[in-house]
């Protein structure tokens, strides 16, 4: 049997003093809450991370190519996809899928309302599959019906309500030319990305209408919006997709283009970092502050072992253990109270949001084995590391004071 092991079983949670009991018990639950809030803490960062980028991935691309010039409104300048261009896209390892598109400048006019926006038209070579999952009413655009198609829109809950339409409703839109181009639209869907700077900026429509009012040629488009596979690589993608384009193209990545957004995601990982360092601080102390009134309180105990030849060494041990001991039950608690109520939240949404200020409804929560793992070893390893220097008070001890000390 192992000795210090033994000893440090008995002065943990079998001890028969209050007080030990009670000291016990705050450090457990110190560390429990520690853990339990560093892994909610990742999980919702890395959610919440996650959320964002796919919603402005979802409708904007990753990587957009434009022709190179000096415009820098909305509304790009032609070009012509050459067909050794698009053999690079096809071929490229890290493209997903990418299709044209272009954008106008036009003014809503519906209700007496007047309402600014950017007509994005795509074609049917267009991904549906985000906007499809952010659909609050009606459908998408069907191009297999091209006449249809001409006449059918596609809007923002945001917009919607600004000018108190609904899916079915017929508007007037005035595209800004050199004359006001009016164009009348129906409303096939109304969509809720949830990020007001695209909710409130952008409709789409069929690329085609473009084509018509600025007189491009059948081949001609705005555009390309890309998909790459791996987000985590857009840099250095976006640099190679620039690399391979002729000399009259540009791209950016939507980094580049929403700057202020993932900007402020890159934030939230500074202050992940703060607040695991805290709680890390918290456990640490309660834990300390435990093993600090152990120690004083077995005194008697200290000397006792040494008296009887016990080592310092193996003294610390006992009081090692018995932290360790504890440490395990807090981590056993914490991982069941994080992981607890992140799948409760995954499940319900219980916990909502305002999504005009954070741009989700609810708190997200994104698990990942690596994550609760590697808190739990820097926990352990963090705790044991720090609690040594308590124990060195073990060789202060004198036996014959420890003995008569009451």
């Amino acid at each position: 049997m192992n000795f210090e092991y033994f000893i440090a079983g008995r002065i943990a949670i079998k001890s028969e003093r209050p007080f030990s009991k009670l000291i016990v018990r705050i450090a457990i639950a110190g560390v429990m809450l520690s853990l339990a809030v560093m892994i909610l803490t990742i999980a919702i960062i890395k959610g919440f991370k996650t959320e964002i980028q796919d919603k402005v991935r979802g409708y904007l691309g990753d990587v957009q190519i434009t022709r190179y010039d000096l415009n820098n409104s909305f509304e790009h300048s032609p070009f012509v996809l050459d067909s050794e261009t698009r053999k690079k896209l096809i071929n490229n390892p890290d493209v997903e899928y990418f299709y044209p598109f272009a954008t106008k400048p036009a003014i809503l006019s519906a209700n007496d309302e007047i309402e600014g926006i950017n007509f994005k038209g795509v074609d049917k070579t267009y991904n549906w599959d985000y906007i499809k999952q952010h659909i609050i009413s009606g459908t998408i655009i069907d191009f297999s019906d091209s006449t249809a198609a001409m006449q059918e829109l596609l809007v923002s809950n945001y917009t919607a309500n600004r000018l108190k339409l609904k899916t079915g409703d017929d508007f007037i839109m005035y595209f800004v030319q050199n004359q006001l181009r009016p164009r009348k639209f129906k409303i096939v869907g109304i969509y809720d990305i949830g990020v007001e700077d695209i909710d409130k900026s952008f409709v789409l429509g069929n690329l085609n209408i473009i084509k018509r009012l600025n007189n491009w040629k059948p081949d001609q488009i705005g555009g390309i919006e890309i998909r790459i596979k791996n987000f985590k690589a857009i840099n250095k993608v976006s640099a190679d997709i620039f690399e391979s384009l002729p000399q009259t193209l540009r791209s950016f990545s939507i980094i580049e283009n929403f700057p202020n957004i993932f900007t402020w995601l890159g934030l939230l990982d500074v202050n992940t970092r703060v607040l695991l360092i805290l709680m890390l601080i918290v456990g640490v102390i309660n834990m300390v502050t435990a093993l600090l009134i152990m120690i004083l309180e077995r005194t008697n105990m200290i000397g006792m072992l040494k008296s009887f030849g016990a080592s310092n060494w193996s003294i610390m041990r006992i009081f090692l253990y018995n932290a360790a001991y504890l440490i395990g039950i807090g981590l056993l608690l914490g991982n069941i109270l994080g992981l607890g109520l992140g799948f409760f939240q995954q499940a319900t949404h219980i916990f909502k949001l305002n999504q005009s200020s954070y741009f989700l409804a609810y708190a997200p929560i994104e698990f990942h084995f690596l994550d609760v793992l590697g808190l739990n070893v820097l926990t352990v390893l963090v705790c044991l590391i720090v609690l040594t220097i308590p124990s060195l008070l073990i060789s202060k001890v004198s036996p014959l004071k420890a003995i008569r000390f009451k």
